[in-house]
C-alpha cells in the first residue's frame, strides 16, 4: 500500500508540473495570438510528439519527455544586415547565429511578413516573453492563498507546550538548570501546559509572533497574562526577566546562532495548523519569493555541497538545489505520511506552486535562452530606439538577439550540466521530508 501511494504522489506531481508547463506555455501563446504573431506549435515536453491535433493555424500537442515545452513563434530573430537568413560563414560561432536565424523562419508563408515577432514593438514582446513566467506567478499565488487561508500552515502558536524551570540563555540546554539559577517567570507565575495565552499586559495575542514580539519588548516588567485553561480564563501575574533570546530579522523569522538581550517568560510554544488572513498571506509569500530569488543567486555557491552529496557521499543539505525527479519523489513521500489527508493535499499543493514561484524566478534572470534573456534583449532595443530618436539619429533597427546565441549555448550548456548534476544527486542522495 505504502508503495502504491508513493506512486500516485509522483503520478500526481507529474500532472502538476504538466499542467504548469501548459499554463506558462499558453502565456506565450495568448499574447502572440493577440499581437497578431503566427505560433505554428505549442507543444508541452520534449522529444518525439505522442499526440498532437492542429487547430486553426497552430498545432497543439504532447511530447514523450514532460520536463518543459515551448512555443514556435515565426521571426524571433530579425534577418541578417543583408536581409539573407542562410549561413554566410563557416565560423562555428557564426554557425550558432545563422541556424537560429534560420529556424526562426523555417515556417514563412507567404502573407507572414507582418506577422513575424521581431517586427512586434519591443513593448509587445516584453509583454510576449513576460506572459509565460507571468503565469507560474499568478499560478503560484492562487495555489499558495489556497493553502494559507483554506488550510493553514504549522507554526508555533499562542499555547504553551512546556515550561522552563530556570531563566538560562536560550543558546544552552533547557534542561541544564542549576540550583543557583533564578526561575523562570512562567514557572513562578504558575503557568502550566497546554494554557492558551489569550492577552499580555491587557493586549490580546492572536499570534505567536505578536506575543514572542511583546514578551521580548518588556524586561523588567510585571505584567498580567490571561490564559485559557479548561474553558476557562485565568489572570496570572508574572516578571519578565532579562536574558539572551534568539535574534529575530525584520520578517519575524529566528536568526541561527545569534542572539540579543530581551524580554524572556520561559515556556515553549507548541505548534499547530493557522489559518492565514489575506494580509498575513501577502507578507508570507512576500517572504518566500525574497528567499527564492536569494536561493537562486546562490545556487553557483552551493554547487561543491552539491557534488559531494552527489559523489562523495556527504549528507545532503536541506536547502539543496532539487530538480524535477527531487520533487517528484517529495510528492511521493507526501503521499505516504502518516498526517490527515487534508493535511497531505495542503502540503502537495504548497510543492506545486512553489515549483511554479521557481520556474517564475529562474525564467526571469535576464540570459537567454530564458524569457528574460529576450526580454532584456527588446528593452535594450526599445532603450537604443528611443535614444536615437531624442538625439535626432537614425533609427538602428530591430536588435539582433540572434547574435547572443553562443553566448546562449554556453549558458544552455551550463544548465544542463547543473541540471544532470542536481538530477545524480536526488537519484542517489535525495532531499528527505520528515
Amino acid at each position: 500500500m505504502t508503495t502504491l501511494m508513493f506512486i500516485l504522489g509522483i503520478v500526481l506531481f507529474a500532472v502538476g508540473l504538466l499542467v504548469s508547463i501548459a499554463w506558462h506555455e499558453l502565456g506565450h501563446l495568448s499574447m502572440a495570438k493577440l499581437f497578431g504573431v503566427r505560433v505554428p506549435q505549442y507543444m508541452v515536453g520534449f522529444g518525439p510528439t505522442i499526440w498532437s491535433r492542429k487547430k486553426g493555424e497552430t498545432e497543439y500537442g504532447i511530447k514523450a519527455i514532460p520536463f518543459g515545452g515551448y512555443i514556435r513563434m515565426i521571426g524571433m530573430f530579425p534577418p541578417g544586415p543583408d536581409g539573407r537568413l542562410e549561413a554566410r560563414s563557416t565560423s562555428p560561432w557564426r554557425g550558432m547565429i545563422e541556424d537560429a536565424r534560420a529556424q526562426s523562419f523555417e515556417e514563412l508563408r507567404p502573407g507572414d511578413e507582418n506577422r513575424l515577432l521581431y517586427t512586434r514593438a519591443p513593448w509587445k514582446r516584453v509583454i510576449v516573453m513576460f506572459a509565460g513566467p507571468l503565469m507560474n506567478l499568478v499560478l503560484a499565488v492562487a495555489l499558495f492563498l489556497v493553502v494559507l487561508m483554506g488550510f493553514g500552515i504549522t507554526q508555533q502558536t499562542t499555547t504553551v507546550s512546556s515550561v522552563s524551570k530556570c531563566v538560562i540563555a536560550q543558546s544552552q540546554n533547557r534542561d541544564d538548570c542549576r540550583s543557583s539559577d533564578p526561575s523562570s517567570p512562567a514557572a513562578a507565575a504558575g503557568l502550566k501546559a497546554g494554557d492558551k495565552i489569550v492577552s499580555f499586559n491587557g493586549m490580546r495575542t492572536d499570534s505567536w509572533n505578536q506575543l514572542s514580539d511583546l514578551i521580548r519588548a518588556n524586561p523588567g516588567k510585571e505584567v498580567p497574562i490571561v490564559v485559557e485553561r479548561d474553558g476557562k480564563a485565568v489572570t496570572l501575574h508574572a516578571k519578565i526577566a532579562t536574558n539572551q533570546v534568539a535574534k529575530k530579522d525584520s520578517s519575524g523569522q529566528i536568526v541561527q546562532g545569534e542572539y540579543v538581550s530581551a524580554g524572556f517568560l520561559g515556556f515553549s510554544a507548541a505548534t499547530g495548523v493557522v489559518k492565514q488572513d489575506f494580509g498575513e498571506s501577502v507578507t508570507w509569500m512576500g517572504d518566500r519569493i525574497g528567499d527564492g530569488a536569494e536561493a537562486i543567486a546562490a545556487l553557483p555557491g552551493k554547487i561543491p555541497a552539491l557534488w559531494n552529496a552527489a559523489f562523495d557521499g556527504a549528507p545532503r543539505e536541506a536547502d539543496s538545489p532539487m530538480g524535477v525527479v527531487g520533487a517528484a519523489r517529495v510528492g511521493g513521500e507526501i503521499a505516504t505520511l502518516d498526517i490527515p489527508a487534508t493535511q497531505q493535499l495542503a502540503m502537495f499543493v504548497m510543492l506545486v506552486a512553489g515549483f511554479n514561484l521557481s520556474l517564475f524566478l529562474f525564467n526571469m534572470l535576464p540570459l537567454l535562452p530564458l524569457d528574460g534573456g529576450h526580454i532584456a534583449g527588446a528593452l535594450w532595443e526599445s532603450l537604443r530606439r528611443n535614444t536615437a530618436k531624442v538625439l535626432r539619429r537614425p533609427d538602428p533597427g530591430p536588435f539582433d538577439v540572434a547574435k547572443l546565441m553562443p553566448v546562449a549555448y554556453v549558458v544552455a550548456g551550463v544548465f544542463i550540466c547543473f541540471t544532470i548534476l542536481v538530477l545524480i544527486a536526488d537519484v542517489v542522495n535525495p532531499v528527505r521530508i520528515s
